[in-house]
């Protein structure tokens, strides 16, 4: 009973873990590309890991409110109405690596 379990936890993990990764990425795309693939008024770029290192090191609550309320030059919610908590720290992670 206790491998049944244990494997039916290791292939729910295995099977949900790349749709939400492709989730994320198509929650990117769709609402942070436009800035933060090109930079625009000063958002960190995807992957750059300089602009993003101050950023990450202001911790998740900080940037998670900064996302939620706006922050600058970015709009509440980072135009993802349809994102969660948990979908705003997953793209913030996704962007800052």
């Amino acid at each position: 009973m206790k491998k049944l379990i244990c494997s039916a936890v290791f292939f729910s993990v295995v099977m949900t873990t790349p749709v939400h990764a492709a989730d994320i990425e198509a929650k990117y795309a769709q609402s942070c590309a436009t800035c933060h693939s090109a930079g625009v008024l000063g958002a960190p770029k995807k992957g750059d890991s300089t602009a993003w290192e101050p950023r990450v090191k202001q911790g998740s609550e900080t940037l998670l409110s900064r996302v939620v309320n706006g922050y600058k030059n970015m709009p509440a919610k980072g135009l993802c109405n349809d994102c969660s908590d948990d979908d705003y720290i997953a793209l913030i992670k996704f962007m800052s690596q």
